[in-house]
């Protein structure tokens, strides 16, 4: 019992460390790829508008991000609880 609950803690803070990665990286990248390639280089924006917009985009992601962690999380502890249910 013990070592499956040092292997479930093991997983949880690889889980967490990777959507931490996640949540700092992707937003950031986001935001100033879109807003050199595509906000001022394919759609001609100026540079205040394609800050405007490549925020959003952003903001877009982290929610994203946070949806698919909430979502891992919630899949990783139902089968936790499974598991340990069969027990």
């Amino acid at each position: 019992m013990k070592m499956r609950n040092e292997s479930s803690l093991a997983s949880t803070l690889k889980t967490l460390l990777f959507f931490t990665a996640l949540m700092i990286t992707v937003p950031i990248g986001l935001y100033f790829t879109t807003k050199s390639y595509v906000f001022e280089g394919a759609f001609g924006m100026s540079n205040r508008d394609s800050y405007f917009y490549a925020a959003i985009v952003a903001v877009v992601a982290v929610h994203v991000v946070l949806a698919l962690f909430v979502y891992v999380a919630w899949n990783e502890g139902s089968r936790q609880w499974r598991e340990g249910k069969q027990d």
